[in-house]
Parts: C-alpha cells; sequence; structure tokens
C-alpha cells in the first residue's frame, strides 16, 4: 500500500509529460502535414539506377 504513495504522483507526472510533449508537438507543427510524406515515395520518377 505505500508503493501507491510514490506509483500514483510518479504516473501523474509522467501522463502530465506526455500531455505538454504533445502539446508541444502539435504546436511546432509536427502534424500538419501528414499525408505528403507517405505519398512521396510515389511522386518521385527522377531516380535512376545505372546497375
Amino acid at each position: 500500500m505505500i508503493v501507491l504513495y510514490l506509483l500514483v504522483p510518479l504516473a501523474i507526472a509522467l501522463a502530465g509529460a506526455a500531455v505538454l510533449a504533445f502539446r508541444w508537438a502539435v504546436r511546432d507543427g509536427q502534424f500538419h502535414d501528414t499525408d505528403t510524406p507517405a505519398l512521396r515515395i510515389l511522386l518521385d520518377d527522377d531516380s535512376t539506377s545505372d546497375r
């Protein structure tokens, strides 16, 4: 039971850090354009191979 006095605040602190990291990523623009990197491989036509 005593270990809960340590684990509950630790879990709350980790959850708060995760929320802050998510908010920082959203404000920094990490989630603005999520489709273009996935389509970039399909649109890249100028690669040539000499093999």
